[in-house]
């Protein structure tokens, strides 16, 4: 089990983390001009995410059961919407999300 990092640390790496993403520099650009390597980065941003809850919101249910086959659709917080057809499976929603995460 990885131990916690000190606040202080955290938050300095939250707050790289949003300048990267409001920088709109890649995040090679910006680690260079930053001075530490792109690994140390999506280090930083992945043990940060996973300490962030996941939050879901119930938007509408369908009491009658009719539409079991209707795809699921996620709003992220960009705006964008994500279809999600039944029987997806995992690993291919998890690649689609990473790949939605680094832009």
């Amino acid at each position: 089990m990885r131990a916690t990092a000190p606040a202080a640390l955290q938050k300095k790496w939250q707050e790289l983390i949003r300048q990267q993403e409001q920088s709109k520099l890649s995040v090679s650009a910006f680690c260079r001009a930053q001075g530490f390597s792109d690994q140390t980065f999506y280090n930083w941003r992945k043990r940060l995410a996973a300490d962030e809850p996941v939050r879901f919101a119930l938007v509408e249910a369908n009491a009658s059961g009719t539409d079991r086959l209707a795809p699921l659709e996620l709003i992220l917080a960009s705006g964008d919407r994500l279809r999600i057809a039944p029987g997806t499976d995992a690993a291919t929603l998890r690649a689609v999300l990473n790949v939605l995460r680094e832009r």
